[in-house]
């Protein structure tokens, strides 16, 4: 490849992205797909219905990625989230905080941008502060915290934390079928799960479920497939373009809502360029809003009072402080890092889990207090 070649690679991969980006809110708009909102209608009036479409898009994105590993198009080594040191205090502590933190901002990253699109002034606001707080945990005043106590808590592997690498080390199986074994085996489970009771093969669940796991495999292509060079005409090296993480990247919504708010401000900088990240998250909101005006949903709406605000603050530098130590939020690591077979991806997921269900036991006893 020539240099020359590079400027319109990587127009490709961003328009790519931004396509892809603009669906996942189209369909989180129509289908109101929400991790939070899952958990909340279990813990609430044991409503599986939003749980099924969220198990669906793991289901699919596993297949999907772990089909393109065994194709030998994608490595799940050239992710951030299968490297072979395991950061697991990290993973957990942050997914609690990010679990805790969505239930009191009223969604994660990914349904924050959603909100915003259809309207929600004060989902504009926690996408501010988290930026903020998620931009001082990476760099800024908490960055050396982190890195000198939870991450320093990490597990030498002897090679990817993915599954399929772990598996292949201790058995010398090949490492392309077992990722096609687990993930697809795996990645069944869970899609027939989904589709097992009458309330997860309605129209909106099959939409979200299948579409949404189809665009996290769809941007795991454009980044590893489309945007990978082989040798990189000025540094010679293996690169992937257009990603903030010089990694194969698929779509997460804490780091890059941070990277965005800098490009933002620092525009004029030339070193500030747009990347795969921040084109996704204005996507998202374009695709809400296209949904949101198209089906008359689209409302403006503010904060309720100084309680709400509050609350709204707090949930905010929450889930920008836990998705940056968990290294990504129910999106990021909840379907991107998952579908990798990643064991960091697992625990990070259990812990925004189990700080959901927290945060949301924690709104209804305030509740009760109140009446």
């Amino acid at each position: 490849m020539q240099e020359s070649d590079l400027p319109g690679l990587t127009a490709s991969v961003l328009w790519a992205a931004f396509g892809l980006a603009v669906a996942f809110g189209a369909i989180a708009q129509r289908t109101h797909f929400c991790t939070m909102g899952a958990v909340a209608d279990i813990v609430n009036i044991g409503d599986w219905t939003r749980m099924r479409m969220w198990v669906m898009a793991i289901g699919v994105a596993m297949l999907g990625f772990n089909a393109m590993v065994a194709a030998g198009w994608v490595e799940a080594a050239n992710s951030i989230y299968a490297g072979p040191s395991l950061p697991w205090l990290s993973n957990i502590v942050g997914g609690l905080l990010f679990g805790v933190g969505m239930v009191l901002a009223s969604g994660c990253g990914s349904r924050t941008l959603v909100r915003v699109g259809g309207g929600n002034l004060k989902s504009l606001f926690v996408l501010f502060v988290l930026a903020v707080a998620a931009y001082a945990t990476m760099r800024g005043v908490l960055a050396a915290a982190r890195v000198a106590t939870l991450d320093a808590a990490a597990l030498a592997l002897p090679t990817g934390q993915d599954l399929p690498s772990l598996l292949a080390h201790a058995s010398g199986a090949s490492r392309r079928a077992l990722a096609l074994g687990l993930g697809g085996g795996l990645g069944l489970v869970l899609l027939g799960w989904g589709l097992s009771r009458p309330e997860g093969r309605g129209a909106d669940v099959l939409l979200a479920g299948l579409g949404i796991g189809a665009v996290i495999v769809g941007v795991w292509w454009v980044s590893g497939r489309l945007g990978f060079v082989a040798e990189h005409p000025v540094t010679l090296e293996a690169s992937f373009l257009a990603t903030n993480s010089r990694r194969m990247e698929s779509l997460s919504f804490v780091a890059p809502v941070a990277y965005t708010m800098d490009w933002l401000i620092l525009f004029s900088d030339t070193s500030r360029v747009l990347t795969l990240g921040i084109v996704s998250v204005l996507g998202v909101v374009l695709g809400s809003a296209a949904a949101a005006l198209a089906g008359g949903s689209f409302r403006w709406e503010g904060f309720a009072g100084t309680e709400d605000t509050a609350n709204h603050i707090v949930g905010a530098m929450l889930m920008g402080v836990g998705g940056v130590t968990a290294m990504g939020c129910t999106i990021g690591q909840g379907l991107s890092g998952v579908s990798t077979l990643a064991l960091g991806s697992f625990l990070a997921l259990g812990g925004i889990l189990a700080g959901g269900v927290l945060g949301v036991r924690y709104q209804a006893w305030r509740v009760e207090r109140s009446l």
